[in-house]
């Protein structure tokens, strides 16, 4: 099965404009929206790396489809802004991992002990 480079880039522009938002936002949303979804579809955390891996496996393969289904007169530019997609899509599952696994306590609320629980701690 091969991907149709030209259905790829409609797909992604019709997405842009039928959500009147630019690519960066569609970007940073689909980030973590997909970051979630693998999560809950491994049954797993956001602590763990695999939806973060998933979601860059995912991004890279976006971008190689930019850079083989269209070239700009201007390469480094080109090159530029698949970077700046990269981190855009990046940026906020990799917050929300870190804080996964080093400060989950921001996430979620800590639990209180029993005594505390019942009351009796005062």
């Amino acid at each position: 099965m091969t991907l149709d480079l030209q259905f790829w880039a409609q797909l992604k522009e019709a997405t842009e404009l039928v959500s009147g938002w630019p690519a960066t936002a569609l970007h940073i949303l689909l980030g973590v929206i997909g970051q979630l979804l693998v999560a809950a579809l491994l049954r797993t955390s956001i602590a763990d790396l695999r939806p973060w891996g998933v979601i860059l496996l995912l991004e890279l393969a976006n971008e190689a489809l930019d850079l083989r289904g269209e070239r700009w007169l201007n390469l480094l530019q080109q090159i530029a802004e698949g970077a700046s997609d990269l981190l855009a899509t990046l940026l906020l599952p990799t917050l929300l991992l870190l804080l996964a696994r080093h400060w989950p306590g921001l996430l979620t609320p800590q639990s209180a002990s029993p005594a505390e629980q019942s009351g009796e701690a005062e």
